[in-house]
């Protein structure tokens, strides 16, 4: 490539990296003089580019956003970069795996041989983990609706329609993703939250009254953001005063938007911390162990190695004890689950506390021991 137009390439992509270049800093960066800084800028404006010189002591430069698509210029990094998230783009659920498709073609063609060439050469095959059930397509419609009231800070009303078909509970919080902590299979109901009595035995059926449509939600969002090939909508729920997580799929977004709003800092301070904690349905908080905010944690001593235990293990600590011995700290949704996550490794257990710990795995052993009895067979 001859030497201007790499310099060309270079300046285009510092423009594009940053929102305002001082002129002194451009040429410094290019170890060119301001004035061929201000030649190259020229010519980029007749490529179609839109560069805004600013005024002043410390003028510079800005590339502001045009009302045409110039043409485009890759340098090799950012060519690479392209074509593998095009290729892994149908792995994200958000509806655009054909667009995605098209626009790695586009993109190809117009690559210079040698570019295309080593986008040729990069294969990458997106395989996604087996799921019970088909996840939920998003409409891309609806995620531009949403992410555009994130970027402008505007009220967002929308209906939120209701599960549909089974139940999976894969995530901390219920399927309706509404914040509000899960109870977890074989744990006791959250106190104030009793079930309602059994109807008596033969009595009829009742049947389902018509209600109203619930209101449209009133929120303001924050953070869109994938979990698991799942959106979610990350919003201060105005109605609930509260913070709370809405699956993307199941929002229909209302017109217009409401008015604009400051923002609000986020539990845990980083929407990572606050969708890891709350999708385990607890606080947004992590332990110096790196086992911190499960609600349940155990220390036990497996006579296993220890390299044996790490390989199955993705959270906690695994201490060797010795070559055949090692300590293991893990957290879990409650105490009989973690009893039979560490059950799971087969081996000799030895429980260090705490003593809920030791009653789970009494409780599961009467479990188990008369689910191993025979059934009795039936009368004839």
């Amino acid at each position: 490539m001859p030497k201007t137009s790499a310099r060309l390439l270079s300046l285009l992509s510092l423009l594009q990296a940053r929102r305002d270049w001082p002129g002194a800093l451009l040429a410094e960066r290019l170890d060119v003089s301001p004035r061929t800084v201000r030649r190259d800028v020229d010519r980029l404006r007749e490529l179609g580019y839109p560069v805004v010189a600013m005024k002043g002591p410390d003028g510079g430069y800005r590339l502001d956003a045009g009302t045409e698509l110039p043409p485009l210029l890759f340098d090799d990094e950012q060519a690479v970069a392209l074509a593998v998230a095009l290729q892994i783009a149908t792995t994200t659920g958000a509806g655009i795996e054909e667009a995605a498709a098209r626009a790695l073609n586009t993109v190809r063609q117009v690559l210079p041989a040698r570019l295309r060439h080593r986008v040729d050469t990069l294969r990458v095959t997106a395989v996604d983990r087996p799921a019970i059930r088909p996840e939920p397509q998003m409409d891309s419609d609806v995620l531009m609706a949403i992410g555009a009231a994130v970027h402008g800070r505007e009220v967002l009303r929308f209906d939120y329609s209701p599960v549909s078909g089974p139940v999976r509970a894969t995530v901390g919080t219920s399927e309706g993703c509404e914040g509000t902590p899960a109870t977890p299979p074989g744990s006791a109901a959250p106190s104030g939250s009793a079930a309602p009595p059994a109807p008596p035995r033969g009595t009829p059926p009742q049947t389902p009254r018509h209600s109203d449509p619930p209101p449209p939600r009133r929120v303001e969002p924050h953070h869109l953001v994938t979990w698991g090939r799942r959106w979610y909508l990350v919003a201060w729920d105005l109605d609930r005063d509260d913070w709370r997580t809405f699956r993307a799929d199941r929002i229909t977004p209302r017109t217009p938007t409401g008015p604009r709003f400051p923002p609000r800092e986020l539990p845990g301070g980083s929407v990572a911390a606050f969708i890891t904690a709350r999708f385990r349905g607890i606080g947004a908080t992590q332990g110096p162990d790196g086992v911190g905010g499960w609600p349940c944690r155990g220390e036990v001593v497996l006579a296993l190695p220890a390299a044996e235990v790490l390989r199955h293990t993705r959270e906690g600590i695994v201490e060797e004890l010795g070559p055949d011995r090692c300590r293991v700290v893990l957290g879990s949704w409650s105490w009989p689950g973690l009893a039979a996550a560490i059950g799971r490794f087969d081996a000799d257990i030895e429980v260090i506390g705490p003593p809920e710990l030791a009653s789970a795995f009494a409780h599961l052993a009467t479990r188990y021991a008369a689910a191993g009895q025979p059934r009795a067979a039936p009368n004839p």
